[in-house]
């Protein structure tokens, strides 16, 4: 775990160091989550809805290559009482300036489980994030996030393994 903040601290000054333009902005998005279960014998396993909010900072490397990343608050898991989590994440994402407004990229997150003590889930989860969003002007745009997890969620004496997928629609503003 020092590894990995370390690199991540590394690689956040390295790019603030390096950016041409940073942007800060906010984010708001409709969460749709839900668990991939490696086990068969789970019947019930609906998609649970949320609010994600948070604040991200955009880094810009070139005129069309980004690095943003962000802190969020996230509801997921499935929508089953003993499978909600609320999460803190902190997504690192490079993006790609196609054309226009249009942007995507990819990154990795690290989610930190805020929501309850001792009920079976993982303190963190890892992801891959996909991204895609369209700047409508300049301060205002929509995006679209897939979180693919890459990490089991429950502790390793629960015998069960689990993976999240989430769908983000969102509203970005930038300050």
């Amino acid at each position: 775990m020092k590894k990995i903040f370390t690199l991540l601290l590394f690689a956040g000054i390295t790019t603030f160091s390096f950016s041409q333009d940073t942007k800060y902005g906010v984010h708001f998005a409709a969460n749709v989550s839900n668990m991939d279960y490696d086990v068969d014998g789970i019947v019930a396993n609906p998609h649970r809805l949320g609010f994600v909010f948070g604040a991200f900072v955009d880094f810009g490397l070139t005129e069309t290559l980004a690095v943003m990343t962000e802190l969020q608050y996230s509801p997921e898991g499935a929508n089953l009482q003993y499978y909600k989590t609320d999460y803190l994440n902190l997504p690192v994402i490079l993006n790609y300036n196609i054309f226009g407004g249009f942007k995507v990229g990819v990154g990795p997150q690290v989610g930190l489980k805020i929501h309850k003590k001792d009920d079976g889930f993982k303190n963190f989860a890892f992801s891959g994030v996909g991204f895609a969003e369209y700047m409508i002007t300049d301060e205002i745009g929509i995006d679209f996030r897939y979180l693919y997890g890459i990490s089991n969620v429950f502790d390793e004496d629960l015998n069960i393994k689990a993976k999240q997928g989430v769908m983000q629609f969102g509203f970005t503003y930038r300050l």
